[in-house]
């Protein structure tokens, strides 16, 4: 089975990427959604969590993300500390998935599968990229966040050269 990572920085076009590829008959899993899921569902992810973010980061069993994002998105450590807490299990559900999966193909849509270790497990890598502020627009109509909160979230990315740099296609969206 041909593993396709499909990457790219907030707001550049990768769920248009990997919607084209499921209309293909390619099935692809989304790490950011998997990641909400797991965060929700998993207690060891939670208790985990919780220790580090403190036990007000879930209002009534729910993850506040944006109290979440506000905390990890202006603190490079305790980012660092969260993404080695969820990195792993999503690594582990996108193996499990994958396996499950009766194509000769699967793709992986990742913002981070260059910090997460997730290139590792694919074979191709496709990094989507648009101008910044064609992604500071997007993300603002789809998002509602600020230019400020999205330049925050950037800025705690990988940047396009790198990824370019890393990747076997370049799809400019």
């Amino acid at each position: 089975m041909k593993h396709i990572g499909i990457t790219g920085g907030i707001g550049s076009g990768k769920s248009v990427v990997s919607e084209v590829f499921s209309r293909m008959g390619i099935p692809a899993y989304n790490a950011d959604n998997a990641s909400k899921l797991l965060i929700s569902t998993r207690k060891d992810l939670i208790t985990a969590l919780k220790k580090i973010l403190g036990s007000d980061i879930y209002v009534h069993g729910s993850l506040d993300k944006k109290k979440m994002a506000q905390l990890i998105f202006n603190d490079k450590e305790l980012l660092t500390r969260v993404n080695s807490i969820i990195h792993p299990a999503v690594i582990e559900d996108f193996k499990i998935w994958s396996e499950s999966q009766m194509a000769t193909s699967v793709a992986c849509e990742t913002a981070i599968l260059f910090e997460s270790g997730m290139d590792k497990l694919v074979d191709i890598k496709i990094t989507v990229t648009a101008p910044l502020e064609t992604r500071i627009r997007r993300c603002v109509t789809r998002d509602g966040l600020t230019e400020e909160q999205i330049r925050a979230r950037i800025n705690n990315q990988m940047d396009d050269e790198e990824r370019i740099r890393r990747s076997d296609f370049v799809i400019i969206n």
